[in-house]
């Protein structure tokens, strides 16, 4: 029976070729600009860490001084100060807890490459591996061990490896530093978060950094770091500067694992007792104010996805709607205008049900072909996207879930968009156009 529909709908598009392209192209223009910003949209919204978002925690605590006139904010520091990091560190009241910034390194010539390149770094401590389950290609990461030995120790990425080491094992040889020699003691595997989620503060989007190296020894070597830094006291006081043990400042990101409801509250009230204790001493002034935010509460906090990606998701949704709405009409006006025809099969001893049948099966065919050529527009829409210079748009891709995702709407949509003019064409009363014959 379907076939017997379909061939009256081929019969139908050759008899309105023009008025048949114009709504493919319709739905087509639609779902393809619809879902280029859906995709873009679910590569940035989406879990960076489906496994163990629920159980990876970012403490927050608020260490700023009153001031004259200073009004408490309602959250506090997005960052740490080093003290506070290094003394929750050394505590240990997770199950795993890790302190880190982002910095970078003079790489000096050696192996395969003969100039000093420059490459990102992460300085964080032993746990950072595990918690994040970041895949090691080769070799393992440092200890906590050496972390207080301020080991001269690193995980490189796999880039670097291979630019260093070509295709020769990397482990157990030496990178060089204008600080000194480190022994490369594993080779992180291709990695990438999106977002990057441990450290909100810089490059939200992108690639991984390629030299790892324990906190610990970047600050005894002084090496720079990167990311915001708010301060609101005196660092000439400090020793260290902006970046010492005791500086009124906030740097630092610090995650904590918690693998159950109840150790997550215990460590919130833990928090709260440890601000508590630091007002007690004289360091806090403001408040009690703590929070520890989950991996997608956090991102939820932070606004992860960009607000332009945002308005452009609601502008095509937008224009999905104005092509529905036009295809509605088009394919209303192509079913009227055969109402004669429609006439004579009712007449014939067709019944309602198969003049509905037939127009719904026009309606997905054109859906169905919109979807292929819509499935194309979204293609270039994407390609265009990853021009942008923006960190995140090099990321948009489409990958099986959304090719479903574009041919369902498109067939969706076409029969929404169906369905009222066959709901019109089966009300068609054969007398009537009997008689206008």
């Amino acid at each position: 029976m379907y076939a017997y529909y379909l061939r009256l709908a081929l019969r139908s598009f050759r008899r309105t070729k023009a008025l048949t392209v114009l709504m493919v192209l319709t739905i087509a223009l639609g779902i393809g600009a619809c879902m280029t910003t859906l995709t873009v949209f679910h590569v940035l919204s989406g879990d960076p860490i489906p496994d163990k978002s629920a159980t990876l925690f970012y403490p927050r605590l608020e260490p700023r001084s009153l001031g004259k006139n200073a009004k408490p904010d309602p959250d506090p520091m997005e960052q740490l100060t080093r003290f506070d990091a290094e003394e929750l560190l050394r505590q240990k009241r997770g199950d795993r807890q890790a302190l880190m910034t982002g910095g970078s390194v003079n790489v000096l010539p050696a192996g395969q490459i003969s100039k000093p390149m420059r490459a990102p770094a992460r300085f964080t401590s032993a746990d950072f591996f595990p918690m994040f389950e970041a895949p090691l290609l080769a070799g393992r990461s440092w200890t906590a061990a050496e972390d207080e030995a301020r080991a001269r120790v690193a995980v490189i990425g796999r880039e670097l490896a291979g630019k260093l080491f070509g295709d020769g094992n990397a482990v157990g040889r030496s990178v060089r530093f204008p600080e000194g020699s480190f022994e490369v003691i594993g080779v992180l595997d291709t990695w990438t978060l999106t977002p990057r989620f441990y450290d909100m503060s810089s490059r939200e989007f992108g690639g991984t950094e390629q030299v790892f190296l324990p906190f610990s020894t970047s600050r005894e070597l002084k090496l720079p770091t990167q990311g915001n830094m708010w301060c609101w006291g005196d660092t000439s006081k400090d020793p260290g500067g902006a970046k010492g043990v005791n500086a009124p400042c906030a740097w630092l990101q610090y995650w904590v694992e918690l693998d159950s409801p109840a150790k997550a509250a215990a460590y919130r009230q833990y928090l709260a007792d440890y601000s508590d204790q630091q007002r007690k001493a004289g360091r806090f002034e403001r408040p009690t104010n703590v929070r520890l935010d989950d991996v997608m509460g956090w991102l939820a906090f932070k606004q992860a996805v960009p607000n332009d990606v945002r308005m452009q998701m609601w502008l095509a949704s937008g224009f999905l709607l104005v092509c529905l709405l036009n295809t509605v009409g088009l394919l209303l006006a192509k079913f009227l205008r055969r109402s004669g025809e429609i006439g004579v099969r009712r007449a014939l001893g067709a019944s309602r049900r198969e003049i509905f049948k037939q127009c719904l099966v026009e309606a997905g065919c054109i859906g169905v072909t919109g979807a292929v050529l819509g499935l194309g527009f979204a293609a270039v829409g994407l390609w265009l996207v990853r021009q942008q210079p923006d960190d995140y748009a090099k990321l948009a891709h489409m990958d099986l879930p959304m090719l479903l995702a574009t041919f369902v709407l498109a067939l969706a949509t076409s029969l929404l968009a169906g369905l009222l003019p066959a709901l019109r064409a089966m009300q068609i009363a054969p007398a009537v156009q009997l008689k206008s014959q």
